[in-house]
This record gives C-alpha cells, structure tokens and sequence, in this order.
C-alpha cells in the first residue's frame, strides 16, 4: 500500500521538503469526522490482559474495551517487571528525572541500561527520550559525511518512510542531496548506487500500516557498492530474534559494521519507553555522545523509563521472552483465518483492513468500539486519500476469543454498514 508524506513531497516543485497547510487542509474534515465519532483522543485506565474503561466507565461498572492499538506487541507494557522496575528505579534516587545535558552528568541506571543493551543485541547502544529524538540526532551527522568517511552521501528516502524519519529531509537536505524512491524499488536504489559515490538509504524495518524492508537484499546492495543503510526498526524489536534484537538486527552478522545504523523503539514490542541507536563502531558513537542534538543539549530519559527497560531486559533474557513471541505468532494466525488483508501469512503482528472510503473507515471503527473494541482508524496523511483503512494491532497479550470476536463483528459490519451524513459525506 502506497502511503504519502504531504508534508514532505508535495511541495517539492518550488523546492521545498515541506507543505503543511496542504496536509492540513485536506485532512481536516476526516480528523473533524473521527473527532466527532468519538474516535480520537479518549481518555481510559488500563484493566487486565489488553483491555481498558474509559472514563467513567470503570465507575459504572459498563463493560472493558478490548483494545487494538497499542503497539505493545508481547503484552510487556503490562507486566510486572517492568512495572517495578520503573517504581524500584524512582525509589533509588528520589527523583523522576535530572534537568541537564547528557554530556554533563547521567544517572547510573542509564549507564547499566546501556551497557545492557550494548550486550544484548551486540552494537553499541545509546538510549534516547524516544524514536523521533534518536532520529533527530543521527540524521544531520549522517547527512554531514561523518559517518561515510568525510564524503556527504546521498541520501535516499523510501516513500513510505515513518513520518519519524522524513520529518527531517529539509534538515537533511541542508546539508546534502536528498531522493524519495518509491517503496522497496530496489532498482532505482541500485542506480543511485551506481551514479554516486556515497548513497545512504533510510527506510523502516518493519512499516507501522503493514510490510517489511527487504533486508536480504538491501545487504546485497550494501556489500556490492557499500551502501549505508539507515533502518528504523520501531516496529520489529522484541518479537523477533533469540534476545529480542528484531527483524533488522537479526538479519546483520554479529559485528554490525560502520555501514549501518538501527533505530529502535523501548516502547512498542519492549515494553518500557524511549527509544535506541545501535551503532557498529567505537567512533561512531563518541561522534554521537558529542555531537548527537538531543544527547548534547537536552535531558536523558526520565528515571521510570529507565528503570522500567532495565525490568524489560530482564524478561528478554529469560526464556520468556521466546515464549510470549510464540504466543505472539499464534494469535496473528488465528486472526489470519478469519481475515483476509495484505499481510496475510506474514509473521508481523500489524494487519489493515482495508476501506477505501475515508467515512465508511470511520463508521465501521465506531460501530467496533460499541461492540467493545477499539481500533485505529486511519487516513490521510497517515495513508493515501481513498486508501483508508482500520489498523488491528495484534498482540500476546489477546486471548484466542478476543481476536475471533473481533474479526466476527468486523465480517459482520462491513456488509451492514451505513454511512451517516453527519460523518462529513459531501
């Protein structure tokens, strides 16, 4: 499924990366329309396994919600490790964060936080506030030649790319020339690789609407003409690999070099919150605890992420871990024989359901939240006009009847499903 940056690309004939007022714009009446379904923005405390009540509700005794949002794909959001690991973190140091820059002072549980990860997925690793603030701070170093031996490469954006990693061309662009190739055209990938000396290639491990790099490949690229990949694997950590190091890093030899850098999540699949870099060399990531924007001139994670990654890691080194990716893989299956969609037979655990119509997405993800679930309704910007959808984000967590019950009412109010004036239709 093709998705679009309208901040980024549709202003690019007068030169610019950006076109917020067209974004704007145009998604207006779908945002009003989701507001007004009482789709956006709720307010709940979490229940037990994946549900939550919102507002109210909890007081009223009213039913839980199943949720299908949260991108907690092994339940570990919830756990309680996790969870006293956050709270055991606050109590040793009687503070929740230290308000100055990371190259003045940290807390110690960062440094064990690091060194942890460091030795867990086999890079060097350095924590960040989270994915957005990792990207910020590799993207200008990337751009500015320091990581390709002084030689400013060129780099290329896969069209799709998160908003997390396109947000930054104009600032990458500054610096060097910047191409958006349409998504996995490995092809086009290889001709800049032919025409240039130096190319960098930014894409997703895992995309957060559904689909996957071709990592195989791209290393075929890397080891032919020594392209630098650039791979955000917010999506991918955790349900993938032995430790939990996830779909990219898990395709890489066990010395990961100085021609790739992996960005990703502590949230989503880890559980806790924050993101990563994982970097290959000992120069790069003092080049990055320098020069990093965020690193330098800003606070590091606050005490209960921290602690609570520490408690994350303490499950990803148990056998646990392979246990709840097992289960995890089960329910995409049981989902996968209910429902047909693009990423059937795939091992990630994010399926869309595809609507077309930006209305007749919103109708059906209100008429699932009154039948107790809650899903991601999603439209332009976050995809193409007229290829909205529903995103069910499946997780360990979700009980064999959870996931059957959901895809029952789905089959069930496709069909039946009436869309309403009120919801925007011209």
């Amino acid at each position: 499924m093709k998705q679009q940056n309208p901040l980024l690309d549709a202003g690019r004939q007068n030169g610019h990366f950006r076109n917020t007022a067209y974004m704007i714009n145009t998604s207006r009446p779908y945002f009003d329309a989701a507001h007004e379904a009482g789709l956006m923005a709720l307010q709940g405390r979490s229940m037990s396994g994946r549900t939550f009540a919102l507002g109210r509700d909890r007081l009223d005794g009213r039913p839980e919600i199943v949720d299908f949002v949260r991108c907690s794909y092994l339940g570990l959001d919830n756990h309680p490790t996790v969870i006293a690991g956050a709270i055991d973190a606050i109590e040793a140091h009687q503070s929740v964060h230290w308000s100055c820059a990371r190259t003045r002072l940290n807390f110690d549980l960062m440094g064990e936080l690091e060194t942890t990860l460091s030795e867990m997925f086999s890079s060097r690793v350095i924590a960040s506030s989270s994915v957005m603030l990792a990207n910020l701070g590799v993207m200008p170093l990337l751009a500015s030649g320091q990581l390709t031996g002084g030689r400013k490469p060129v780099v290329v954006f896969d069209r799709i790319a998160h908003i997390s990693l396109a947000y930054h061309k104009p600032v990458v662009a500054d610096e060097t020339r910047v191409e958006t190739i349409e998504h996995n055209d490995l092809d086009a990938l290889e001709r800049l690789c032919r025409e240039n000396p130096q190319v960098a290639y930014v894409c997703d491990g895992v995309y957060s609407m559904g689909g996957n790099a071709p990592v195989k490949e791209l290393r075929r690229l890397q080891e032919h003409y020594g392209l630098f990949l650039y791979i955000d694997d917010a999506h991918g950590i955790s349900i993938f690999g032995q430790k939990g190091e996830g779909f990219a890093r898990s395709q890489f030899p066990q010395v990961l070099g100085d021609r790739t850098i992996i960005i990703a999540s502590l949230a989503k699949g880890f559980g806790a919150s924050g993101g990563m870099v994982m970097l290959g060399t000992a120069d790069q990531e003092a080049l990055f605890r320098r020069y990093s924007i965020p690193y330098a001139f800003s606070v590091q994670p606050n005490l209960a992420a921290v602690g609570a990654a520490l408690g994350s890691c303490k499950i990803h080194r148990s056998a646990e871990l392979g246990e709840r990716q097992t289960r995890l893989a089960e329910r995409i299956k049981i989902f996968d024989r209910h429902l047909i969609t693009a990423e059937q037979g795939k091992s990630f655990p994010i399926r869309m359901i595809q609507m077309g119509s930006e209305y007749k997405a919103i109708a059906i993800a209100r008429e699932l939240l009154d039948a107790g679930f809650y899903t991601s309704v999603t439209f332009f910007p976050t995809v193409a006009q007229g290829k909205a959808g529903i995103r069910v984000c499946i997780t360990a967590d979700h009980t064999e009847r959870d996931i059957e019950r959901l895809c029952g009412v789905v089959i069930g109010k496709i069909s039946n499903t009436v869309v309403k004036p009120s919801m925007g239709v011209p």
